[in-house]
């Protein structure tokens, strides 16, 4: 490769660097005051190009995501929060696939892996005849059939993108929500409260950290992920009923009592 190539890969680089880096101060002034609705906006995408996930993606509409939305605004209600918090929309099928996880999860495989999805994610907002949204997620589905286990979904702060994994089945639909309301609290700057065994981390993964008896929990923190059966023993919730928004992930998305 020539000198003068060399310059201009490089050139390229730094302006998709400047304008992940702009598009990011953007988002977090958004985000930072909570006087309006944030406009959430999910793309449903068939992540193993099966027949089945795509009869799936077809039949979904809006209100299979409005118990997100419900519960994003009656949880910042409780925070005392004054607006609805989120609006959430439905944009349909996504023929155009981002870029996926890598399979190897280390650092700098991770880090690439982000700024491949961050750049993606401008360049689709560039041809998308759509108004913009302030947090944007594509939702890959799979068929039950096919796959039994998924992969670990991502949601990015800088850029307010995320890329989820999910089962293309009705009855799914419940916990589907819960990590795509996962995700997008990792949008808004709330960090995961559970450890390597995917056990939630007591007290902040806890939706009552102070019930006596501790266990079981009657229900998940949303960043802890899991309801708490036992000190090693937790289940993932059927919908986002069983969900509550702990103190501590409040206060990391700017929910703070007055």
């Amino acid at each position: 490769m020539s000198r003068k190539s060399r310059r201009i890969r490089y050139l390229i680089l730094l302006l998709i660097l400047l304008a992940v880096a702009a598009n990011e101060a953007i988002n977090k002034l958004r985000v930072a005051s909570w006087e309006r609705a944030l406009v959430v906006r999910i793309y449903a995408i068939n992540g193993d190009y099966m027949s089945g996930s795509a009869a799936y993606i077809d039949s979904l509409v809006l209100a299979d995501f409005k118990p997100i939305e419900r519960f994003i605004n009656n949880e910042a209600r409780r925070y005392q929060i004054p607006v609805d918090a989120v609006r959430l929309e439905y944009s349909n099928k996504l023929e155009m696939m981002p870029p996926q996880l890598p399979l190897q999860s280390s650092v700098l495989d991770n880090i690439i892996w982000s700024l491949r999805f961050r750049a993606w994610a401008l360049y689709w907002y560039f041809v998308d005849d759509s108004d913009s949204a302030d947090i944007n997620l594509f939702v890959n589905y799979f068929d039950t059939d096919i796959t039994q286990s998924l992969r670990h979904s991502v949601g990015l702060q800088g850029g307010m993108i995320g890329l989820i994994n999910a089962f293309a089945n009705k009855s799914y639909n419940g916990s589907n929500n819960v990590v795509i309301t996962h995700e997008i609290m990792h949008t808004l700057g709330a960090s995961d409260k559970y450890g390597q065994s995917n056990q939630p981390l007591h007290p902040s993964g806890y939706a009552e950290p102070y019930q006596l008896p501790l266990y079981p929990q009657r229900k998940a923190e949303i960043m802890g992920g899991r309801i708490p059966l036992s000190a090693t023993l937790a289940k993932m919730p059927q919908s986002l009923k069983q969900v509550v928004v702990g103190v501590i992930t409040a206060s990391e998305i700017n929910w703070n009592f007055e």
